[in-house]
């Protein structure tokens, strides 16, 4: 997990993910659309998955 993966992670969630398909995408988004905490621990949860 590089740097810049975790500061779009804070800063914008879903961009963060872009590399991870279309399913991780939709799911921080509604994420982050429940609230910017919720997306910010989602992503970053993708990010530290190795799959």
């Amino acid at each position: 997990m590089s740097i810049l993966r975790v500061l779009l992670a804070i800063f914008f969630p879903p961009l963060a993910v872009i590399g991870r398909g279309c399913g991780s995408i939709v799911i921080v988004f509604l994420l982050t659309l429940c609230g910017w905490v919720p997306g910010v621990i989602g992503a970053l949860v993708i990010l530290n998955n190795p799959n």
